[in-house]
């Protein structure tokens, strides 16, 4: 059957069209996506602009048309982040279905974190060992750890990109002292969260699974995405370090 995922991001909605049969390898039939960054359609107290619905509402009901004329049989439609913490959330996820006739399913911070590190241990299989997977995101940053199909151990810190550029790296380029308050808060939020991961001793396998890594491992000489989804990507932290100085001088 022909199944269609929904995703509503912070930076980007994504339908992907799948078709899907018992004990089958999924394969991937058509995608359609449109950049739209919600944080930066927040306003100041937290809630989505009237803007923001609007290109919502537009995309979710052209992704249900879309999905239509390409005789999808069902339709799973996800929020995260950028929905979930907005303090309109509620109102915008009935908005749409009042529009469209799709209903959005919330995913809580750490239900998306299990779900990327699901995909993850499907990707690399059982013997990839203990899995440490990162997702940086536009609103938040997930972290899951495990050595089964679930992690043993999932969070999400509000850690994105652009809420973190949007809401301390103001100038362009940014001052060494919001680079540095920046740093601090990053530190403080995670010091607590890291505590838990220490406990599960060390991973064998560590990944990074959003744009962010991936442009950044681009950055530091991975292979570009022409190259093939099987080819193999590093981001070491050495370089990591360099680059994140360079960009942020």
């Amino acid at each position: 059957m022909r199944l269609g995922v929904l995703d509503i991001g912070s930076n980007t909605v994504h339908l992907l069209l799948v078709d899907a049969h018992p004990g089958a390898q999924p394969v991937a039939f058509a995608s359609h996506k449109r950049p739209l960054s919600l944080v930066k359609h927040l306003e100041e107290d937290g809630s989505i602009s009237e803007k923001g619905q609007h290109e919502l509402v537009d995309f979710v009901r052209e992704a249900w048309d879309f999905a239509g004329r390409h005789r999808a049989e069902d339709l799973l439609a996800f929020c995260t982040s950028a929905i979930r913490e907005a303090a309109n959330g509620e109102a915008v996820i009935e908005r749409i279905q009042d529009a469209t006739g799709v209903t959005l399913q919330e995913l809580t911070g750490r239900e998306e974190a299990a779900m990327t590190f699901f995909a993850v241990r499907r990707w690399y299989g059982w013997g990839a060992g203990t899995i440490l997977s990162f997702d940086i995101g536009g609103g938040s940053f997930e972290m899951a750890m495990g050595n089964d199909s679930l992690p043993d151990l999932a969070e999400s810190v509000p850690l994105g990109a652009q809420r973190l550029t949007r809401d301390w790296l103001t100038e362009d380029p940014p001052t060494a002292k919001s680079v540095k308050e920046l740093r601090r808060h990053v530190r403080s939020t995670l010091k607590p969260v890291v505590r838990g991961f220490h406990n599960l001793g060390e991973p064998t396998l560590v990944t990074g699974t959003s744009k962010t890594f991936r442009s950044l491992a681009r950055i530091a000489g991975a292979a570009p995405s022409a190259a093939g989804p099987y080819v193999r990507r590093v981001l070491e932290r050495t370089d990591l370090g360099l680059w994140a100085q360079r960009i942020s001088a």
